[in-house]
């Protein structure tokens, strides 16, 4: 059995009794950054062994971890912070599995655009996850396509590329399109900022210390 087991995304109590369990009886954790993930064992005290399982790795591991499970071990993948396979990795051992008939139980957990979204006070019956856009080649493809979609827009995005993010949804979007940029969900500094992206970028301006931590962008409809 492979278990997919989501990690808080900031506030470390926000870690279910199941995936506690869980992740103190399989065989193997398989961690993006074992450091990360060594930190939230020791708070709960679980000493199930680590192995690391991350982007630079993952074509090279899978058919490895494949094996194991085909052997009769029990493993678990966890992610930094958040769902594994949601920008993080994840899919290429679930799809292994699947092929092979492994199975897969995948636990219910954080992800940091939900908060984001529902807490942005925009519509969310209907919304387009983009994630992560390119950082160069495709991105103004990207935002081409995102400017045909009449719902609303949920983007990830780094804090080095936040005001270059800004300045695109004028460009491609409209100046008029409201915007949340949320930071640092659950966490002790969580923040909602609401506005134009031009009122954004001249906030962000003046604040500069506020440009920092995890970043999700929503975009109204």
């Amino acid at each position: 059995m492979l278990y997919i087991v989501p990690t808080p995304i900031g506030n470390l109590g926000d870690f279910t009794h199941r995936a506690q369990e869980i992740l103190s009886t399989v065989d193997l954790i398989l961690a993006e950054d074992t450091r990360v993930t060594q930190r939230l064992l020791v708070k709960y005290d679980i000493h199930t062994p680590l192995r690391s399982y991350h982007a630079h790795n993952e074509h090279q591991t899978t058919a490895q971890l494949l094996q194991l499970l085909q052997e009769g071990k029990t493993l678990a993948l966890v992610s930094d912070a958040g769902t594994p396979g949601i920008s993080d990795p994840g899919f290429m051992l679930v799809r292994a599995c699947r092929e092979a008939g492994e199975d897969v139980t995948v636990l219910p957990g954080p992800t940091a655009f939900v908060p984001a979204l529902v807490g942005s006070g925009f519509p969310c019956d209907r919304f387009f996850f983009e994630g992560f856009l390119p950082h160069k080649k495709g991105r103004q493809t990207r935002w081409k396509f995102l400017a045909s979609i009449p719902h609303t827009l949920v983007l990830y995005e780094s804090p080095y590329r936040l005001e270059k993010c800004l300045d695109e949804i004028k460009t491609y979007l409209s100046d008029t399109r409201q915007v949340c940029v949320v930071r640092e969900i659950s966490k002790i500094h969580e923040e909602f900022h609401h506005g134009t992206a031009e009122d954004l970028i001249a906030f962000f301006t003046e604040h500069p210390d506020k440009i920092k931590g995890e970043i999700v962008m929503i975009i109204s409809a």
